[in-house]
């Protein structure tokens, strides 16, 4: 009896893995298409402290609907909502009850936190839909208890009446918070504005980063440095930085090079990171059907675009992303 009880001691750690293992999910490519337009693009991730769930929260681009000229596809939508136990396994839930609305407008690019039980958006608006791109758009800020419905609050004063794009990042020793965003009418640079309570913004008038154009602009902190990733439209460029004012560029993009999964053969494109346990995961999109032999395309299957999901690696002082690379996941809140 003595040797059977000792045998099941010993099968015990080995036994609990394997249920563990199984209670993580393989993640899939892609790891989500929205049902309604399958125009997902610019990921955030939250998690909804009432509903115990993951909220992904996305522009939709109108990529299926026919006879849209110019880029009045990428103009028209409200956000885009999914849900998930375990940020691996995503359904549509809705769309945001944004409590601002024009005529004919358009909302893109989320950032999305909490803060002592509100949420704050910081949403990027265009009041109209246009078939070009030389038109206003600007930032707005609400708020929401439930994460659906978003009481609008201001819009923001930042550099120029092109600005987009926020991410909104609480600065160190409690001073307050820090919005990054992409001023459009600076050669794409990413300029930022300060906050001691999310509502009321100053406006640095610096950039801090334009030593190429880009949008999308996410930071983190992880491995003790500062991390800010930007898309380039040639991949994901990475700086790190030690004050969040002061960044430098890491030499090589992240998901520059197409992938081997379904929907990841082409370049990964704005994103957000979760870090959870230790480990970076990048949430992208990607339009698949942008290959070399499409180039100069425009229609649905060039407009489409996927949600994909990897994690990120660091060695030798830099992140790198192994996007073929086998993944399970399970978010802890």
């Amino acid at each position: 009896m003595y040797k059977f009880l000792l045998f099941l001691f010993l099968l015990y750690p080995i036994f609990s893995k394997a249920q563990t293992n199984q209670d993580i999910s393989s993640v899939q490519k892609p790891l989500y298409k929205d049902p309604i337009y399958n125009g997902a693009t610019d990921p955030v991730v939250i998690w909804n402290k009432n509903e115990k769930k993951w909220f992904m929260f996305y522009t939709n681009r109108r990529a299926n609907v026919k006879n849209l000229d110019g880029v009045s596809w990428v103009h028209g939508t409200r956000i885009g909502i999914a849900e998930s136990k375990d940020g691996t396994n995503w359904k549509y839930r809705d769309t945001c009850d944004i409590q601002y609305r024009l005529t004919d407008y358009t909302h893109w690019a989320p950032e999305v936190i909490e803060h002592k039980g509100l949420y704050h958006m910081y949403l990027t608006y265009v009041p109209g839909v246009f078939q070009d791109w030389r038109h206003p758009r600007y930032i707005v800020h609400l708020t929401s208890k439930n994460l659906i419905n978003w009481k609008f609050e201001s819009k923001l004063e930042l550099a120029s009446d092109r600005c987009i794009d926020a991410c909104v990042f609480k600065l160190p020793n409690n001073e307050g918070w820090r919005m990054y965003y992409n001023n459009e009418m600076a050669g794409k640079s990413i300029f930022y504005a300060d906050s001691k309570d999310l509502y009321t913004w100053k406006d640095s008038g610096k950039r801090v980063i334009g030593d190429r154009g880009g949008e999308g602009p996410k930071v983190f902190y992880w491995k003790d440095l500062y991390w800010m990733i930007v898309d380039n439209w040639k991949g994901l460029g990475v700086y790190s930085s030690t004050d969040l004012i002061n960044w430098k560029r890491q030499e090589k993009n992240i998901l520059q090079e197409p992938g081997k999964g379904t929907d990841d053969n082409v370049m990964g494109g704005h994103c957000d990171v979760i870090v959870n346990e230790g480990r970076a995961y990048i949430y992208y999109f990607t339009h698949p059907g942008r290959t070399p032999e499409n180039k100069g395309t425009d229609n649905y299957e060039t407009r489409r675009s996927s949600i994909q999901l990897a994690q990120l690696e660091y060695i030798n002082g830099e992140i790198i992303c192994n996007r073929d690379k086998p993944l399970h996941v399970k978010l802890k809140h």
